[in-house]
């Protein structure tokens, strides 16, 4: 296929990408200026321009799950108006096959899959990390990040010899200092073996250890407790990587969350959310390709009379589908449930797969 044909089809793409972004932008601005009005309303110091910057840091962000679904809807408005044109039925009668034509709107895909992990996602991450303070402040009502579960705050720490598992009721953090009350530590040997239960009223963070104050010790081979006033429990839990275990990964950048991960492994912390969000970054360009060959595979036997309902019901159907089988899928990623990588690469390997299926049947079947 000529240049000039290649030049004409990925810039119809790319004008036609670049609408439906815009309109998906436009639309997500709308609804979340409307959702973070109605969080504000019983704050009375939180005004419509803290709204509207708070709306803008997260825009980014959510254009990032936009980002798919612009393509496939970019890429369908792209062929089906070629196809009215009759553009496409004359390159197909020239003996283009649709292969070559879809050669560069699947080149640009891959393209804006890796300018999406490279550089819009370390511009949301940073954007969304402001958001994120700005909304514990002003609309939670929280001095810190550090947020507790309905259950109170566990921590897991870990290591090839020993695992220590630590609930608290409260959790209060002051500049450097990191203080629990109503303290359980449960404390393994290896993996799975009880050793000793130690209950404090409270626990404070030092250098290297947690000093306990008026603390029960549970030993497994005892059958009465022991009690200190105070106990040294040694710790390798920082104040740093206790705040990077409630670090969201979508705050974290392509580019930091390798290092961030190995930094959660060696300290003891999951990552298995961490882990399964760069996973799915990486899968992203993978994605934009799968879009463009479902994208084709309601469009390319399309005769200019044919009716367009058809194919927007179809390809909004395959979109909600695919965002629901995304959601599955990650849930049982996040459970361990499946492997992380097969959590992470499955939608956009399935989804690839049926539409090289589809373009197959439709061209040579």
């Amino acid at each position: 296929m000529s240049t000039v044909l290649s030049f004409y089809i990925g810039r119809n793409f790319l004008t036609c990408f670049i609408c439906v972004f815009v309109v998906f932008l436009s639309l997500i601005f709308l609804f979340d200026i409307i959702e973070l009005l109605r969080l504000a309303s019983p704050h009375d110091e939180v005004g419509i321009g803290l709204v509207l910057k708070m709306s803008l840091l997260k825009l980014p962000f959510l254009g990032q799950q936009a980002f798919p679904f612009a393509v496939l809807f970019g890429s369908m408005i792209a062929f089906l108006r070629m196809t009215r044109n009759h553009e496409l039925v004359v390159a197909r009668a020239s003996g283009i096959s649709a292969w070559q034509f879809l050669l560069p709107v699947l080149g640009l895909a891959l393209i804006l899959g890796t300018l999406q992990i490279t550089v819009l996602n370390p511009l949301a991450s940073a954007l969304l990390s402001k958001f994120d303070g700005l909304n514990a402040i002003h609309i939670k009502g929280q001095t810190n990040l550090l947020s507790l579960s309905p259950n109170g705050l566990w921590l897991r720490e870990a290591n090839k010899q020993n695992q220590s598992v630590i609930h608290s009721t409260t959790l209060n953090l002051k500049g450097n200092s990191i203080k629990l009350k109503d303290v359980t530590i449960f404390n393994y040997q290896g993996s799975n073996k009880y050793r000793q239960r130690l209950s404090a009223i409270k626990a404070e963070l030092e250098d290297g250890f947690w000093l306990l104050s008026d603390v029960w010790i549970h030993e497994r081979d005892k059958e009465l407790p022991m009690h200190k006033k105070e106990h040294w429990l040694p710790t390798d839990i920082t104040l740093n990587n206790l705040h990077d275990s409630f670090a969201p990964p979508e705050t974290l950048s392509f580019w930091s969350l390798p290092d961030f991960i190995s930094n959660l492994d060696k300290a003891g912390f999951s990552a298995v959310r961490h882990r399964l969000y760069w996973h799915s970054l990486l899968a992203t360009p993978l994605l934009l390709l799968a879009m463009v060959l479902i994208a084709a595979t309601f469009t390319l036997k399309q005769s200019p009379r044919a009716r367009t309902s058809i194919m927007i019901i179809g390809g909004i159907l395959t979109g909600f589908f695919l965002f629901f089988f995304l959601d599955v899928v990650s849930a049982l990623g996040l459970r361990e449930s499946i492997p992380i990588v097969l959590a992470a690469w499955a939608p956009a390997g399935i989804s690839a797969l049926l539409g090289l299926a589809m373009v197959f049947h439709l061209e040579d079947g």
